[in-house]
C-alpha cells in the first residue's frame, strides 16, 4: 500500500525515475535563410537553457550531428554550454552521431565526456576558406567589371579579378589565428588524454574508433546506453527540442510568408543549401 501511495506523491516523495534532458545540436552551423535557420546560437540558447534549468538532472546530454561551419558560431556555443554547465554544476555528456567535424567537433569539446559510434566521422581541426574565380568567364561574356571603393583593400579576395599574392597571405594569416585558437581550445579540453601524433591539426578526420586511440573521444558507446549505465536503469531521457509555441510559429510563418509567394528569397535559400550540401559532402555523406 505505501508503495503504491509513493508512486502518487511529486518529486522526491513519490520517488520518482531520473530524467535527463537531451539535446540536439544537428546540422552546418551558422548557414542560414529565411526559409532554412541554421545552427547557430540564438537557435541552441533557448534548448539550452531549458536543460540546464532542470534541477533535478545530474547531467545534460548533447546530441551533436555537424559537418562545421561558421568557427564564430561554433565557439559562441561551446562557451555558452560550458558556462551554463558551471552555473547549474551539470556534467555534459556529448554523443556524435554521424558526424562532429571541425566546428561541431569544436562544440563537442565542450563535454565532459564525449562518446561516438565507431563509424562517427571526427576532426578536421582546421580552418579553410574556398571560393571561385570569374575572370575568365566575364571575359568570355564580354562584362566589363566596374568598382569603386574608398580603401584600396576593399575589394580584397574579389572573385572577379586575378588572384593577388597579398590578398593570400592575409586570408592565411586570418586563418592561422583561428586555427590556432581551435587547437589551443583541444589542448585545454583534452590535452591529458590526446595522442602525440603529428596529423592531429593537419585538418584530417577520422572514425570514432580511431578517434578514440587519438584522445579525441572518450568512448564508443550511446546516448541511451551510457545514460542508464551511469544513472539507473529507470533513467528517463527528456529531448528539449525548442519547439516554438503557437505564437512564435505564427511570428515565423509571418516572417517568411513574402518567400513563399514569390522567387525573391528562393537564390538565397538555393545557395544555403547548396553550401551545406557541401559541408556533408566533405565527409562522405
Amino acid at each position: 500500500m505505501l508503495k503504491k501511495l509513493r508512486k502518487l506523491l511529486p518529486g522526491k516523495w513519490g520517488q520518482s525515475k531520473p530524467v535527463i534532458p537531451v539535446v540536439r545540436l544537428h546540422g552546418a552551423i551558422g548557414i542560414s535563410s529565411p526559409l532554412r535557420p541554421g545552427l547557430t546560437l540564438a537557435s541552441a540558447a533557448g534548448p539550452l537553457e531549458t536543460a540546464f534549468k532542470m534541477k533535478e538532472a545530474p547531467a545534460v546530454a548533447l546530441s551533436i550531428n555537424s559537418p562545421g561551419g561558421s568557427p564564430v558560431q561554433s565557439n559562441l556555443i561551446f562557451k555558452r554550454i560550458r558556462a551554463l554547465a558551471e552555473e547549474h554544476e551539470k556534467d555534459v555528456l556529448v554523443f556524435v552521431e554521424d558526424v562532429a567535424a571541425s566546428g561541431g567537433y569544436m562544440i563537442a569539446l565542450a563535454g565532459d565526456d564525449i562518446y561516438v559510434d565507431p563509424s562517427s566521422i571526427v576532426g578536421s581541426i582546421g580552418v579553410v576558406s574556398a571560393g571561385f574565380g570569374y575572370t575568365g568567364l566575364i571575359e568570355k561574356l564580354g562584362v566589363e567589371r566596374r568598382v569603386y571603393t574608398a580603401g584600396e583593400k576593399k575589394v580584397t579576395l574579389d572573385p572577379f579579378a586575378p588572384e593577388n599574392k597579398g590578398d593570400i597571405e592575409h586570408l592565411k594569416s586570418l586563418q592561422k589565428e583561428i586555427h590556432e585558437v581551435f587547437i589551443d581550445m583541444v589542448k585545454s579540453r583534452r590535452g591529458d588524454v590526446l595522442a602525440d601524433d603529428p596529423d592531429l591539426f593537419s585538418g584530417l578526420f577520422w572514425t570514432g574508433a580511431k578517434a578514440q586511440d587519438l584522445g579525441l573521444v572518450d568512448g564508443i558507446s550511446d546516448v541511451r546506453s551510457t545514460i542508464k549505465e551511469r544513472y539507473g536503469k529507470d533513467t528517463e531521457l527528456k529531448l528539449i527540442d525548442g519547439k516554438r509555441k503557437l505564437f512564435g510559429r505564427l511570428l515565423a510563418q509571418s516572417q517568411i510568408a513574402p518567400y513563399l509567394g514569390s522567387v525573391e528569397g528562393l537564390p538565397e535559400t538555393t545557395i544555403s543549401v547548396m553550401e551545406e550540401k557541401a559541408l556533408w559532402a566533405r565527409y562522405g555523406l
